[in-house]
């Protein structure tokens, strides 16, 4: 974790190595069967569950008298188990019908209950936090109170979208009858979701008596994950409904009739199958190791709520030089208690303008710096659209535009469709705190920008670890500070020499060929304007690798032939790139056509070969890896190959081919609304068979980087860190994302859409090094956004000839409107290459 900010701690608690010693140090010494049967092993299984039962009763200050504890995969699986066995009525009887209400900030998993509800005809009514305080006013008659019709009201102790703390008294002032959600007869349970609450405060169910409370242990322990409980009181669990019956469920049952007879045990009755025993038995450790390192929950809480005010101090705090707040924070509370505010602040970073800079945004510089956030809208679409002021029809808008949860698309007709998320565990230290901060203001300040209220504490962040080189991602003619790097030399540290390779068709195609191309490229180009070439075509074999530049190459039908054909994955078949391996860059694959190897050089290493014939014997094992959440088939290429990466990066790591079996992959993403595109094929790539960039862009961001740097800046160096396949000449930057549709020679090609650029871009391709200053100039250069070059898909040739691209080939655009490209108006601007 060295180097690390991990800000997401209500996403997930990290574990301490003292946990895992503990859990395995166990398992070396016992030996544990399945609960089920009835050995010794097995019997060890059965009691030592039953103590880590007790061990969670206690922990909640509550007995077995009191609760049940039912082990479940997670907080989820516990809902979703009482939407489907609460006691609900329906509507159409002679009783009065249930009702389900839920508070709006819950999380999804709260919400989804409802369609479980809505398939026993039970209705559902979202209460808004506002109109729970409100509840007083819908008191019942006396002769309506005796009503026994069961409903169940759900809301979270503490909101996982921005901290908030709900009232625990809420319980009881349901249960009696002095709040209630609506104004209907009948008897009211209460479902507290406590999965973010007790990850950093402690919940006494001795006082505060919920009838459900879901928990996810992860979010305590950060292992093991997959493991949940739900708590039930006593007095509700016989009444819960069951239908499926699973292994160590029955007590008795006949496989040829229609009997079946529950186990007495709630617990028992309610957990189908073997549970995840061994997890469980991790959960002792877990309660011990968190006592040992912490002293308990109430000083977690403390900690944790020290951090986030202080965070949250000096965040509010945060002005631009006009006065402009730096960031928008969402929340109910002043950050001033901890009885009502938990460790998570929720924010979105404004310009100086006022405007929301996209999330997905943040998170790429954040990640620049090691700092881990979430962003979105966290599984709390209710939340999200209060703090954000988001409409149903906005979503609904949002979700036509092409957004969907957990995407990073950031904004919307400049609106903000979520935000960013940082929260505190018993793990954070103040130097987290101070990390963020000093990433936010070494980001968007400039140091006159850092004269602001909270003086005292951001002048200590400023002198003590922020220097006055660091690289800013605002807009520099807004800001009175140049940023400049002294910490490496730009461009001087390149020894890899160019290799440029032709591909030589037959002689006795090459002609035609040549012809073909000749008799189908029409030169045309923009009126007025200079014609458009291609100036450098680079494959890049190996996925993440270095690239191989050359200068006339044959294309196939996932793009240039055997571009990103082969991947290197960890040892539990992850494909690796540069993110979290910068020393690929250095891998330098090359392809020898004629002889039909791919030799793999770097410094250091023996060359390597591989051949390009495609491993169909039956030593190949075919494995499914993913890309980018698309499934490939792929082959290992064999323990010499592995050996020679394992050696050079210095972690065990595999080369894995994709095979061709699994060639057509389509990348629905992208091929949406491409009528001729819909069943292209691809290779390892990350979302499109070619990605195209131009001079005169590079150009215009080479002048605004150079200008915060202390050395020139090689055009070279910069076009090989946007790994492009194809650069061309436009004279005019960024034209090219006003393309529909190109044509080089006899080639066709769609525009699939921008490219998003990550933090790759911020790696020397030649040394490995990293500089934020790429990533953070784009941005600000490009205002906001970081979108550099397009993606290509290629239309199918129907001629008979072998297609190729060539450097020198012509690009023939056609505008988005349908437009096509005129053609010049003198000879002179045709283009003769």
């Amino acid at each position: 974790l060295i180097g690390i900010t991990y800000l997401d701690h209500a996403g997930s608690a990290l574990f301490p190595e003292s946990l895992l010693k503990a859990f395995t140090d166990d398992l070396r010494n016992n030996v544990y069967g399945n609960p089920h049967s009835q050995n010794i092993s097995s019997k060890l299984t059965y009691d030592t569950i039953e103590h880590v039962r007790y061990r969670i009763l206690q922990y909640f200050h509550t007995t077995a008298e009191d609760y049940t504890i039912i082990f479940t995969s997670g907080c989820t699986a516990a809902l979703k188990l009482v939407a489907e066995a609460f006691p609900w009525i329906p509507e159409g009887t002679k009783q009065p019908s249930s009702r389900f209400c839920y508070l709006t900030d819950s999380h999804t998993s709260v919400v989804g209950m409802r369609g479980i509800t809505a398939s026993m005809n039970v209705l559902s009514v979202p209460i808004k936090p506002k109109e729970i305080l409100l509840s007083e006013k819908n008191r019942l008659p006396a002769e309506e109170q005796n009503c026994m019709t069961p409903h169940l009201f759900s809301y979270p102790a503490q909101s996982n979208f921005s901290g908030t703390k709900y009232p625990l008294s809420w319980i009881q002032d349901i249960k009696s009858g002095k709040l209630r959600p609506i104004k209907i007869p009948g008897k009211w349970f209460v479902l507290l979701d406590a999965a973010s609450y007790v990850s950093s405060s402690p919940l006494d169910l001795g006082v505060h008596q919920a009838d459900f409370i879901p928990i996810s242990f992860y979010k305590i322990f950060g292992f093991p994950t997959g493991l949940g409980a739900l708590l039930v009181t006593n007095r509700i669990a016989p009444l819960l409904r069951k239908t499926y019956f699973g292994g160590g469920t029955a007590a008795a049952y006949l496989a040829g009739e229609d009997f079946y007879f529950p186990r007495k045990s709630i617990a028992e009755r309610f957990e189908d199958g073997t549970v995840s025993f061994l997890d469980i038995i991790a959960l002792k450790h877990g309660f011990d190791v968190l006592e040992e390192l912490t002293g308990g929950m109430e000083k977690i809480k403390q900690h944790t709520f020290a951090l986030a005010h202080y965070t949250y101090t000096v965040l509010s705090a945060l002005k631009y030089a006009n006065g402009a707040p730096v960031v928008r924070i969402y929340s109910d509370t002043d950050f001033s208690n901890p009885d009502v505010q938990g460790p998570i602040i929720n924010f979105n970073v404004l310009d100086d303008n006022g405007e929301v800079i996209g999330f997905s945004q943040v998170d790429k510089m954040a990640s620049l710096y090691n700092i881990h956030v979430r962003t979105g809208c966290f599984c709390n679409t209710g939340a999200c659209q209060m703090h954000l002021n988001i409409s149903n029809g906005d979503i609904q808008r949002n979700l036509q535009a092409g957004h969907v949860c957990g995407d990073d698309i950031d904004l919307v007709d400049g609106r903000p469709t979520g935000s960013v998320r940082i929260s505190f565990g018993y793990m954070s230290s103040f130097e987290d705190a101070q990390t963020f901060l000093k990433f936010i203001i070494a980001t968007r300040l400039s140091k006159s920008d850092t004269e602001i209220p909270f003086q005292s504490s951001v002048t200590k962040l400023m002198t003590e670890s922020v220097p006055d080189d660091h690289p800013s991602f605002n807009n520099t003619d807004k800001l009175s500070l140049i940023p400049r790097i002294s910490d490496r030399e730009l461009g001087n540290n390149s020894s890899a020499t160019k290799t440029t390779v032709s591909w030589q068709p037959p002689e006795a195609e090459a002609e035609s060929i040549r012809a073909a191309v000749s008799e189908t490229a029409v030169p045309t180009c923009r009126r007025g304007g200079k014609p458009i070439a291609v100036t450098n075509i680079y494959l890049y074999p190996i996925k993440s690798c270095s690239a191989f530049e050359v200068t006339e190459w044959p294309v196939g039908n996932q793009g240039l032939l055997y571009d990103r054909n082969w991947m290197v994955v960890n040892q539990n078949g992850v494909c690796m790139t540069q993110k979290q391996e910068p020393r690929l860059c250095l891998v330098n694959p090359s392809i020898d056509l004629k002889k039909k190897v791919m030799v793999i050089q770097a410094e250091g290493m023996d060359p390597i070969s591989v051949s390009l014939e495609e491993n169909t014997g039956k030593e190949a094992v075919i494995c499914e890896s993913k890309v980018c959440s698309h499934r490939v088939k792929t082959y290992d290429c064999g323990e010499r190959i592995a050996d020679w990466f394992s050696l050079f990066l210095g972690r065990p790591c595999r080369l894995i081919r994709q095979s061709s079996d699994m060639k057509n992959r389509s990348n629905q993403k992208n091929t949406k609304g491409l009528a001729s595109a819909t069943n292209i094929s691809l290779s390892l790539v990350n979302e499109a068979q070619y990605l195209l960039i131009n001079v005169a862009s590079i150009l215009q961001l080479k002048e605004y980087i150079s200008a915060r740097l202390d050395e020139p800046l090689e055009i070279e160096e910069l076009i090989r860190r946007f790994r492009a396949n194809i650069v061309i000449s436009a004279p005019e930057s960024f034209e090219e994302e006003e393309w529909a549709e190109i044509s080089i020679g006899a080639l066709q090609f769609q525009v699939v859409g921008p490219c998003s650029r990550c933090q790759i871009i911020c790696i020397d391709q030649q040394s490995g090094e990293r500089n934020k200053e790429f990533l953070q100039s784009l941005s600000a250069a490009r205002g906001r956004k970081t979108n550099f070059g397009i993606y290509l898909m290629n239309q199918t040739s129907r001629s008979s000839f072998p297609d190729i691209l060539s450097v020198g080939s012509q690009v023939l655009p056609v505008l988005k409107e349908n437009t096509e490209i005129q053609p010049p108006t003198s000879s002179e601007e045709k283009y003769s290459g």
